[in-house]
């Protein structure tokens, strides 16, 4: 299974992070890469045009720019990848416990895992075509799982991607009715090398570098079919529990 003939065009938002500059990077052939789309769009918050998730105008002036690039190119657009994610920063840490829950920390959170990725929904996905296989993928997380959390800790970090996990899941059944053959799901890439990895690195996780992560995904990717949308898996293409 391949990403549709001609391969057309891939988008990844998200794309100055780490993990995202390495599936640019898979998805334009580099590195002897198997899969090599005919144009790779990147799109984030230092991009021309840049993407601010506190300001819906961007997000649809950056949708009306990838329209005009695909019709441009008449190129149909037949990949989103949506890699942004917040974990910590100058807003803060995840939690230990619930004494430490914060407001400030869980808005912005919440914004950049969970409202930011449903505004992409709402201005990108209309790109998607109407017939022929498509896919909209959301780097989401295994402790985002509820069925799967054995540990605590993490609250606004794990609820705003369980949020995000929900909206892929509403939004496969959308797009399923506009096309059949499209998928939509939400990807745990595990733990890797990144900025928003770092401070825990040294926690026992198996941390990875971005390339190869980002090789494992667009394994995934290919291997998708429309019986996986609406689901949450990882790396290797497991179903994990919401």
């Amino acid at each position: 299974m391949n990403f549709g003939q001609p391969a057309g065009v891939a988008l990844v938002i998200g794309s100055g992070g780490g993990l995202g500059a390495a599936l640019v990077a898979q998805l334009s052939g580099a590195a002897g890469a198997p899969e090599r789309f005919q144009t790779v769009l990147a799109l984030g918050r230092n991009s021309l045009p840049a993407i601010d998730y506190g300001d819906e105008a961007s997000l649809k002036s950056a949708a009306d720019w990838v329209a005009v690039q695909c019709a441009e190119q008449q190129l149909e657009l037949r990949l989103i990848v949506v890699a942004s994610g917040f974990l910590h920063g100058p807003q803060g840490q995840p939690e230990r416990s619930f004494s430490q829950l914060d407001a400030g920390y869980l808005t912005h959170v919440f914004q950049v895992n969970a409202i930011g990725p449903a505004l992409v929904m709402k201005h990108f996905l209309p790109l998607l075509p109407r017939q022929g296989r498509c896919v909209a993928a959301f780097l989401s997380a295994k402790v985002g799982s509820i069925g799967d959390n054995a540990l605590g800790g993490w609250y606004g970090y794990r609820a705003s991607k369980a949020a995000l996990n929900q909206l892929v899941k509403t939004a496969s059944i959308e797009m399923t009715r506009r096309n059949r053959q499209s998928v939509c799901v939400a990807l745990h890439p595990g733990t890797v090398d990144t900025a928003l990895s770092q401070p825990f690195a040294k926690t026992g996780l198996k941390v990875r570098p971005a390339e190869e992560a980002a090789s494992d995904l667009v394994n995934v990717l290919k291997g998708l079919t429309p019986a996986d949308t609406g689901s949450l898996l990882d790396y290797q293409g497991v179903t994990l529990p919401f």
